[in-house]
């Protein structure tokens, strides 16, 4: 296949693609980005090659409306390939895509409308909201690139831009926090609580998993390939409190899921409510479940756990993403402190050395920081 180049032109002001095939020279100037320009080269490559393989034509694709096209790519393509709670998200960022661009074909989208699409929505929703719906639409138009339904993906790269999300600190759990949320939650909550708090699942992972996942004599949890983020299967230690919690489940039902709901024949899904009302009559505010994990995770740094181990547990591909994860507490980081005072007047290299460093009290995590006991 031939090299595509794109440049500019003398004046600077518009683009040109340049290729070679069998022995003659194509050039066109367009209008168009250099991105766009890139992609028109290679699709009259593309048909100087079927013309060379004597390969008609099949002429353009039928014309698909939005809202066709949208419910082929949530049944053949979403709910497919993606996680439930993905495909869900997807349907639900459809609920509202759909009615906006009602009755317009595919090909008459571009980043006009969408722009306008922002600016309605905006008014509703979160950034964060309205990105995400931004992200649905990308890939649905990726998915009509590839299955033949547009030429181009009219809002891939910068031609809409998606807004700038204002993302709050997540939220670290204290010890009396802890205390309280535990001695308010009843039911699946508590288990589910002492699960989430010991390990640092995903809530996902905990709601999914499975008696033969769980393995009592190595003290080993199994998160499966399929319900991984990841895609990837992890090994994760059992401690005493979480090897108690999982014991005290009901078994015998035929799906052989440890959180068992017997009203829908179907694993637990609705946690929510459970923990917003054990978290309000703890009184405690601006706490969601994924920060239990981000607890979880603090809580181990905190101990002394290397940051390695605590990615692989957290199952995550970095420890870069790990560390947006790790949060330390005030008194962590006054203890941090004081060891480091400790350490230089051990050497007088503050030039005077007070008392003795070695009858000071050394600042240590308390085991309890990682037990969460029923």
């Amino acid at each position: 296949m031939s090299r595509i180049c794109v440049r500019k032109t003398k004046d600077g002001k518009r683009y040109f693609y340049d290729f070679w095939h069998k022995n003659s020279r194509y050039r066109r100037i367009t209008s168009l980005t250099k991105t766009d320009t890139y992609q028109a080269g290679q699709a009259r490559l593309k048909d100087l090659e079927k013309d060379r393989l004597g390969i008609s034509d099949p002429g353009p694709a039928k014309p698909i409306l939005f809202e066709e096209f949208a419910d082929q790519f949530l049944k053949d393509y979403s709910e497919v390939n993606k996680r439930p709670a993905s495909a869900r998200s997807d349907k639900n960022s459809l609920n509202h895509l759909k009615p906006f661009f009602k009755n317009r074909y595919l090909g008459d989208i571009g980043p006009e409308l969408v722009e306008k699409y922002k600016a309605e929505r905006i008014r509703e929703v979160s950034p964060a909201s309205v990105n995400r719906e931004l992200a649905c639409l990308k890939t649905i138009f990726n998915k009509a690139q590839e299955w033949g339904g547009v030429p181009i993906n009219p809002i891939a790269g910068k031609r809409v831009r998606k807004f700038t999300e204002n993302n709050r600190m997540q939220r670290v759990l204290t010890q009396e926090e802890t205390a309280g949320l535990m001695a308010n939650a009843g039911g699946y909550l508590k288990p589910f609580l002492i699960i989430a708090l010991n390990t640092g699942m995903r809530r996902n992972e905990i709601l999914t998993l499975k008696w033969k996942d769980v393995d009592f004599l190595h003290a080993e949890l199994t998160i499966r390939a399929e319900i991984s983020k990841s895609k990837k299967p992890r090994t994760i230690p059992m401690n005493g409190p979480v090897a108690d919690a999982i014991r005290e489940m009901p078994r015998g039902n035929r799906s052989g899921l440890v959180f068992f709901n017997p009203e829908t024949g179907t694993n637990v899904k609705d946690i929510k409510t459970a923990f917003r009302t054990a978290c309000r009559t703890a009184e405690i505010s601006g706490v969601r479940i994924h920060d239990l994990r981000h607890t979880a995770a603090t809580r181990m740094i905190e101990a002394g756990v290397d940051i390695v181990t605590v990615k692989e547990i957290l199952g995550h591909s970095s420890v870069e993403i790990t560390m947006r994860y790790c949060h330390p507490s005030r008194e962590t980081k006054a203890r941090a402190m004081e060891r480091l005072a400790e350490a230089f007047l051990s050497a007088g290299a503050l030039g005077k050395k007070v008392g003795n460093a070695s009858e000071m009290e050394p600042a240590r995590i308390p085991a309890s920081h990682m037990l969460i006991y029923n």
